[in-house]
């Protein structure tokens, strides 16, 4: 049984691991099937802004280049949703959303100062732990988080612009200190309902390739 179940749960992982929001779905939606290049090809194109002037200007980029910059990525990015992953370079998708947010976050805390750095580095804890459970949360517990658990956690995009928000705002690094406390409550609370869920009905069985390997 578990043969026949381990090709279909791939393709859903890598869905879910896009973490794609309502804003980046919206984009996808309106552009519709009409193009057909492979999701990684205007995922390049969304970070290609920001990559030349972090180059170029690094921490002391006016705050107007950072927005500029991160809002294409959002933009162009959100056209990605709209392709499914079933191209040879789908693989490359969530590695390649996670550099646009974990960077486009970092270089937004480093524009505001020093002092955002550590803020900036919680939020990054709380966020890798929300993408490792996407991935290994479903493999271990069978079950992908609800879609008003994936909502309401904003999406890479979401909080791409939300932290925009804050830099311009002048809200940082408070900003991002609240931003991961509410992503790992929302997350980890999550994570830990559906455990006691499943302590309470038989525990899923899957093979580990770890052990088979040994």
């Amino acid at each position: 049984m578990s043969a026949t179940t381990v090709p279909t749960e791939r393709p859903s992982v890598l869905e879910l691991a896009r973490d794609d929001g309502p804003i980046a779905a919206a984009i996808g939606a309106a552009a519709g099937g009409a193009w057909r290049v492979p999701a990684i090809a205007p995922l390049l194109a969304a970070c290609l802004p920001a990559v030349i002037a972090i180059v170029a200007t690094g921490d002391a980029a006016p705050r107007g280049v950072v927005v500029g910059a991160i809002a294409w990525a959002v933009l162009v990015g959100g056209l990605a949703s709209a392709r499914p992953l079933t191209d040879p370079l789908r693989w490359a998708v969530p590695p390649t959303l996670r550099a646009i947010e974990y960077g486009g976050l970092l270089w937004i805390a480093a524009v505001a100062g020093s002092s955002s750095l550590p803020a900036a580095f919680a939020l990054l804890c709380a966020l890798a732990y929300h993408h490792y459970d996407v991935v290994y949360g479903l493999r271990h517990r069978g079950v992908a988080l609800p879609s008003r658990v994936r909502v309401a956690g904003g999406g890479w995009d979401g909080r791409l612009l939300v932290a925009c928000v804050l830099l311009l705002a002048g809200a940082l690094p408070a900003g991002f200190f609240v931003m991961a406390a509410a992503i790992a409550l929302l997350f980890v609370g999550e994570t830990i309902v559906e455990w006691r869920r499943i302590g309470r009905a038989q525990p899923p069985v899957y093979d580990d390739e770890e052990d088979e390997a040994e």
